[in-house]
Order: structure tokens, then C-alpha cells, then sequence
């Protein structure tokens, strides 16, 4: 049964401005979602069975939960094995899961942050702010979105200051809002990016 509506639960407030820009443009129509933003991952791992739990109670047939969180500098096999496990312990079937059709819970990971998103889809970085240069993709160290060292987050703050943006420091939930709203994923270098929105479409579909 395809979803009709989607309940993201995610770590902070930029995720939760760059989903609502881009959610209505990759939804089919009359789909729905929901977007619940913690204050930080830890929050949102200290909170998320009781909330999962929750879910499970009365969760209809056609919703579909979807977790995204930060790698950061955590090792991403043994972040998504406990998402998993929370997910299993409040009682979820999750897209990891087999035997599960359709699934209700599918956990997602931004490698390392949503930051690394932006780089994935540079053309809708200069939708959003023109002045930032075409090369900085093929730049040494920006050639892998999922790859750049050093945070991702402090690393686009530098390149956009460069150019003339957030000179006073990265003004994230603006950022977000603004690229959200142009990325593409058919566009996107990005492999976490890609698997989200691959998840996205599989549940709508």
C-alpha cells in the first residue's frame, strides 16, 4: 500500500526547513508529511523509542515514519544498527528488515551532515545564491560530497563566505530553506542523499 503520508523525525531545525522545501516538490500530489525536529541528535536518540512506541500503537496502514540523522563522526554501520534496533524495540517494521511489506520505518543517514546535501547538488546551491562559483565540485576535497573532511558544515561555510555569503557565519535554517527548495535528486552526487530520496519515492510508490 503506497503512503499518503509521511511522519519525519529528524535532529534539528535546518533539516526541518530544508525538508519542508523540498518535500512539496518530490511528493506525488496529494501526499502529506510531517516534519518533528529534536535538539540535536542526542535528544532525539535519548527520545526516539518512547516516540516510536507511540507510533506502533496506532500507526495507519498507509504512513510511513522516515528517521534521518547526522553521521557526524560516528561509524554509519553501527549508528544505522541501533536505529535499527530502537525501531525493532518499539515494535516497527523497518525497511532493513526482510519479510516486511510494506515496511514502516525506514532510517536514513546524512553523511556527515545535511551540509554535505548542499554539495551534492552544487547547481541548486547557485539557484538559491548566484555568486557561489561553478568549480568548487571539481575542487580538490569537494569532489566527493559524502567525503569531504574537516565538517561539512564548517567547509560550506567557508566556500560560502568566499563568495560574498553569511559573513557573519552560516545562517543554517536560511541556507536550508533556500537550497531545499531547488535541489534535484536525479541531479545529486550525493550517495545518503540519493538513498533518501530513493526511500521517499519507494514509499509513495
Amino acid at each position: 500500500m503506497p503512503a499518503t503520508h509521511l511522519e519525519l523525525l529528524v535532529e534539528e531545525p535546518s533539516m526541518e526547513a530544508f525538508l519542508r522545501s523540498l518535500l512539496p516538490r518530490l511528493l506525488p500530489q496529494g501526499r502529506t508529511f510531517e516534519v518533528h525536529p529534536f535538539q540535536g541528535k542526542s535528544d532525539l536518540l535519548g527520545k526516539l523509542e518512547p516516540r516510536l512506541r507511540g507510533y506502533a500503537t496506532w500507526l495507519p496502514a498507509d504512513w510511513r515514519i522516515v528517521v534521518v540523522v547526522d553521521r557526524d563522526d560516528e561509524d554509519c554501520r553501527a549508528l544505522k544498527r541501533q536505529l535499527e534496533a530502537i525501531a525493532r524495540r518499539a515494535g516497527l517494521g523497518t525497511r532493513s528488515r526482510p519479510g516486511r511489506v510494506p515496511w514502516q520505518l525506514v532510517n536514513r543517514i546524512a553523511i556527515e551532515e545535511l551540509e554535505a546535501w548542499y554539495f551534492g547538488d552544487w547547481a541548486a546551491v547557485r539557484s538559491a545564491f548566484p555568486r557561489a562559483s561553478a568549480n568548487v565540485p571539481r575542487r580538490q576535497g569537494f569532489r566527493n560530497a559524502d567525503a569531504i573532511a574537516g565538517g561539512t558544515w564548517e567547509a560550506f561555510e567557508r566556500v560560502m563566505q568566499t563568495h560574498g555569503y553569511f559573513k557573519g557565519g552560516l545562517l543554517k535554517i536560511e541556507a536550508a530553506r533556500a537550497i531545499g527548495a531547488h535541489v534535484d535528486p536525479a541531479r545529486s552526487s550525493s550517495r545518503s542523499f540519493r538513498a533518501f530520496s530513493a526511500a521517499i519515492a519507494e514509499a509513495c510508490s
